[in-house]
């Protein structure tokens, strides 16, 4: 089977129609190849984005926190999180984030994946971050409360995307790329000291 090579539509005008404090709803013209022309609509967040980060606590134990999601009315358990400051490196980013959120800071950090939600609608990014060599560290952060930090097993991941206070995908998502990577990781090393 051979790869079909796609090519981008043109995007022929693009306008906000609605803004909020932290969002625009955008209109875009878009013409595809095949001559078709359809009209879009998209919530466009920060154009840098935003950070997820999973700090490993010990080899297996990541730092959650329980936070109050006004979208489901309800606390959450979830990865710290947070938006990219305009000039902000996403690394740092995710090292103020943590320390805001969780009350410590990471020698080591790693960008894994950038990942959306809804690319048919949506153009924010969430670039994943994994946390390493923890310090503590703590910034005053602009929650409204403070956060419930919560150590969770990596082991758990079935469990933790059950529960039902973990329903945000990225928080998921993230909990299984995470434990593939340092699957993966393991993997290498027992193959390296094998040699």
């Amino acid at each position: 089977m051979t790869k079909k090579i796609l090519t981008t539509p043109t995007i022929t005008d693009c306008k906000i129609v609605a803004q909020s404090r932290l969002f625009r709803i955008e209109q875009l013209d878009i013409t595809f190849n095949n001559g078709v022309e359809v009209v879009y609509e998209r919530l466009k967040g920060s154009s840098r984005g935003g950070v997820m980060v999973v700090a490993l606590h010990d080899d297996d134990t990541v730092l959650m926190v329980r936070e109050y999601g006004v979208g489901v009315e309800g606390y959450e358990l979830m990865f710290p999180k947070g938006r990219i400051e305009s000039d902000e490196p996403i690394e740092e980013a995710a090292n103020r984030e943590l320390q805001e959120e969780v009350g410590f800071g990471a020698r080591k950090l790693t960008l894994v994946k950038s990942m959306t939600l809804a690319p048919g609608y949506m153009g924010h990014l969430t670039h994943l971050v994994l946390a390493e060599d923890l310090y503590p560290a703590r910034l005053e952060g602009d929650e409204p409360e403070p956060l419930e930090v919560v150590l969770w097993e990596l082991d758990n991941i079935d469990e933790l995307s059950m529960r039902t206070d973990v329903t945000e995908a990225r928080t998921i998502a993230a909990a299984y790329i995470i434990k593939a990577l340092l699957a993966q990781r393991s993997a290498g090393n027992s193959a390296e000291t094998a040699d």
